[in-house]
């Protein structure tokens, strides 16, 4: 699910060469419920809809991370605990994040809609990586495009986007 993938790969923090993370980040107000509306496809989500992140603050000052979707294959629930820590400032919108153990992958938000943090445009350490999620199942139509053309712009394939299901 969306901050699996970033421990199945070890150690890999970074983003791709076209994005730079937010700056003004406001952690409080990103906690949360926050559902995935577009990914690219990798293994550990194959299959699954109704894909949610809740993010809440550990006693130790990170985040916990709790990734959720159901697998129509399988008829069931899966989730996923993690934990993820600011790279630099926490005010800026560069996490690192782990589900196992030692090993941390980047977690970078490139774009936010700052008012109220309605919707948040999510990368991995490379062009492989890509999310949109929003605080409801579905975004209007132009917060859509938007998506589309700044990801392109920055390297993704957009043309391979997951559009998941609620």
């Amino acid at each position: 699910m969306l901050f699996i993938m970033v421990s199945l790969i070890t150690g890999c923090l970074g983003m791709p060469d076209k994005v730079e993370p937010i700056e003004d980040f406001e952690l409080n107000q990103y906690l949360g419920k926050w559902y995935e509306v577009a990914r690219l496809d990798h293994s550990f989500e194959r299959g699954l809809s109704k894909v949610s992140a809740e993010y809440s603050i550990k006693q130790d000052g990170g985040v916990k991370v709790l990734n959720k979707g159901f697998s129509e294959a399988d008829n069931e629930w899966q989730e996923a605990e993690g934990k993820a820590y600011f790279v630099n400032e926490d005010s800026q919108g560069y996490l690192k994040v782990s589900f196992f153990g030692p090993f941390y992958g980047s977690y970078v938000i490139f774009e936010l809609e700052k008012e109220n943090y309605q919707y948040a445009f999510v990368s991995g350490p490379n062009t492989d990586y890509l999310w949109l999620l929003s605080r409801t199942p579905t975004v209007e139509p132009e917060i859509l495009e938007k998506f589309i053309k700044l990801s392109k712009q920055r390297g993704f394939n957009t043309d391979e986007l997951i559009y998941v299901s609620h």
